[in-house]
């Protein structure tokens, strides 16, 4: 069958090398390229979409093998792409969400003199991490994944003028590189146990993998998922990544980098069946940075860094489902496709409220903008009303059915996922209610040059279309458990048996959410926000200020050790390893200068040398005889 799946790739990355080479001849239309070849992308992938939708599962998965790619000895490995019901979602997510991140830079980026450079580094952005997700084998996966990693390194450092935006890029960069460390390890270990990085041949013998290999694979594969997806312990690069353009932000929290995780951990499915360990370890990774990111962005008065940790949360339930094996592998992806809507009509919408505000990202500058902004207020709006899970709008299908297979879990590890999952809805509420109150609600605390009035059109009909599938994106993937079906063949589904009946659930998470709500609004509706935030204020909230010291348990438990280990290696390669050689070096130079004593040139001493010698022979022989 012919398919054109290469050309989903193809697209962005040839716009991505015609903007980078063309240089400056490419300035006048070089945005213009970055979106159509993402547009095309998208009809590529709507158009494979509607295919694979009409065949039956046994003839859905579409294979290209384009060339013979590493053919050493036992390591045979075919550039090959994979769409099937999995990847596709990740296509459609990818492009289409991309897309209209594409358009909205338009208007954005207008006046920036570097835009065609910015339009070209988004296309690199797309065409690697679409081919994270459709490579099929591990080492493809892994080229995707390392151009996603150094996309994201060009994109939040954008603004390099600004140190700030350079350290964060450094900064991601190397956290990052902890987390590739685990996949390389985990490739490594694939190949010596099973022959092979296909996902075809790995899947088929993780079965017969000994117990602490599959578990050790597994770990290894979590490691990498927490570097891109920004989970603990590996989450601090996540609120300085706000240094790049607003755009940037909504492409790596809604479609690209930080969706990298989820998808490696549902992607090798077939491994983690094998082991309950290495699922549990995932379960708590979500769990405790659900919590995690929940906390930091009650704090957070960058309305930017306030939504980068709510990301983090977000992408903590998705691993937290993920975590719960072939119950939530499906709900994972559904919580996925539904955050890209929300999460990126977020990012736009505060980007929008940047471009009508000078700059500012500061809420406390912030608020009435209700009336001058009433587009990206609805469209915003529409977004928070969706993450906070109110019905009937996407957040609500798809965080409700994983706080509920969670509690399904049963025993203590139901509480305890069940719990945290639904102490996080709540704090969610809160600080989502207070981003809300804080932008557009309340008393003007504008600064007087500030004129704030709406985005152009260009800016606002993406935040349209995005806030028009954070209303209906859920119920369109869940109803009749289409996505679970869908996904089905891929990671499998099972329905888990619930202890306490959905609807009281339902009205629980509701209610908790509604107790976020209203105390949110008790302390920033009811009364006025101060334009400096509070001094005297708990310790929890200093703690959150400052990322609940995730920055400084890095510095402490892992730089300082690093940079004392690193001045030891080089005591040791100046004192042991130069020492001898220098020392060596003195012998021999010593031992040479006494050599030269006996090479004076003068025949008179060679000869005398010579009868010295025969004259030590000959008493040798005669001592010898005599004995």
């Amino acid at each position: 069958m012919t398919t054109s799946v290469w050309l989903l790739i193809a697209l962005p990355l040839a716009g991505a090398a015609i903007l980078l080479l063309g240089g400056k001849a490419t300035d006048a239309w070089g945005h213009l390229l970055g979106c159509a070849t993402v547009v095309g992308a998208f009809l590529v992938g709507a158009t494979q979409f509607v295919a694979m939708s009409g065949r039956d599962n046994d003839f859905r998965l579409v294979h290209e093998t384009l060339f013979s790619w590493v053919p050493v000895a036992q390591l045979q490995v075919d550039f090959g792409l994979r769409l099937d019901q999995l990847s596709v979602c990740f296509v459609l997510l990818i492009t289409g969400v991309g897309a209209l991140i594409h358009i909205y830079s338009i208007g954005y980026m207008a006046h920036d003199p570097a835009r065609r450079r910015f339009f070209a580094y988004l296309n690199l952005f797309v065409a690697a991490m679409l081919l994270l997700v459709l490579a099929d084998n591990y080492l493809g996966l892994y080229v995707g994944w390392e151009g996603v990693g150094l996309a994201s390194y060009l994109l939040i450092g954008f603004w390099s003028h600004k140190p700030s935006a350079a350290t964060a890029a450094k900064k991601a960069f190397v956290v990052n590189r902890v987390g590739d460390i685990g996949l390389a390890l985990a490739l490594a270990a694939m190949f010596a146990h099973t022959g092979t990085l296909s996902y075809t041949g790995v899947f088929a013998q993780a079965p017969h993998l000994a117990a602490t290999t599959v578990t050790l694979i597994g770990l290894l594969l979590l490691l990498a998922a927490c570097g891109k997806s920004a989970q603990v312990p590996l989450q601090s690069w996540l609120g300085d990544a706000m240094e790049g353009p607003t755009p940037v932000s909504a492409l790596i929290h809604a479609a690209t980098m930080v969706t990298a995780g989820v998808y490696l951990v549902v992607r090798s499915a077939p491994i983690f069946n094998q082991s309950a360990d290495a699922r549990l370890a995932v379960a708590v990774v979500g769990a405790v940075t659900l919590l995690f990111g929940a906390v930091i962005g009650c704090a957070k008065d960058d309305i930017k860094k306030a939504l980068a940790a709510s990301t983090m949360s977000q992408i903590g339930y998705m691993m937290l489902a993920a975590g719960l094996g072939p119950a939530g592998y499906a709900l994972a992806i559904l919580h996925l496709l539904a955050h890209g809507f929300f999460k990126a009509g977020l990012f736009l919408g505060a980007g929008s409220v940047m471009h009508a505000m000078d700059d500012e990202t500061d809420m406390r500058r912030y608020g009435g903008l209700r009336a001058a902004m009433p587009v990206t207020f609805a469209t915003f709006g529409m977004g928070y009303l969706a993450i906070i899970g109110i019905p009937p709008l996407s957040g609500f299908f798809s965080k409700d059915p994983i706080i509920e297979t969670a509690f399904a879990a049963g025993g203590a590890k139901g509480l305890l996922f069940g719990g945290a999952a639904l102490l996080g809805a709540g704090i969610t509420a809160f600080y989502m209610t207070r981003v809300m109150l804080m932008t557009f609600f309340g008393e003007k605390r504008w600064r007087a040059e500030a004129h704030p009035h709406e985005s152009p059109s260009v800016m606002g009909w993406p935040m349209v279309v995005l806030a028009a599938g954070s209303i209906g994106a859920g119920a369109l993937l869940t109803v009749g458990g289409k996505l679970e079906h869908w996904l089905e063949p891929i990671v499998g589904y099972h329905e888990p048996e619930h202890a306490v009946p959905a609807w009281l659930l339902t009205v629980v998470t509701l209610a908790v959410v509604g107790v976020g709500v209203a105390i949110a609004y008790r302390m920033y509706a009811r009364q006025p926000v101060p334009i400096s935030a509070p001094v005297n204020v708990s310790g929890l909230t200093v703690a959150a200020r400052n990322d609940l010291y995730g920055d400084a348990f890095n510095e402490r438990a892992l730089m300082v050790p690093g940079r004392r280990f690193t001045e030891d290696l080089v005591d040791f390669d100046d004192v042991a390893v130069d020492g001898v050689t220098r020392e060596l070096a003195s012998l021999v130079r010593s031992g040479s200068q006494d050599l030269r004593r006996w090479q004076n040139g003068f025949a008179r001493s060679y000869a005398l040398s010579m009868l010295a010698g025969a004259a030590l022979i000959a008493a040798a022989i005669l001592t010898v005889r005599v004995w």
